[in-house]
């Protein structure tokens, strides 16, 4: 992974950071959960991400939490398509995009 790639994983990772801090309001991810039940009624979105989603949802928050923010092709992958979209403000995702910067 290298360049404009390496940059966007970096900062789709420190966003997801922030959400993962927010997981303890219990709200973060019952939204997300419900977000994803929707994608597989719709079939908006492709079913290989509605199943890792669902099994990375079905984790303790510690874990989902750590996931979040795993250094993996797979979460690289995932974070892509995330069902966190909109868990954060907009100055909070401003500050963390400007903070990442090349």
């Amino acid at each position: 992974m290298s360049g404009p790639y390496l940059l966007a994983a970096e900062r789709s990772r420190a966003l997801h950071g922030a959400v993962a801090a927010r997981l303890a309001d219990g709200i973060t991810l019952s939204r997300a959960r419900a977000r994803v039940a929707a994608w597989r009624k719709t079939g908006q979105v492709h079913p290989r991400y509605t199943t890792a989603w669902d099994e990375l949802l079905s984790l303790a928050e510690a874990d989902i939490a750590r996931v979040l923010v795993e250094r993996s092709d797979q979460m690289d992958d995932l974070r892509q398509v995330s069902p966190f979209a909109g868990a954060l403000g907009a100055r909070e995702r401003w500050q963390i995009l400007r903070n990442l910067r090349p």
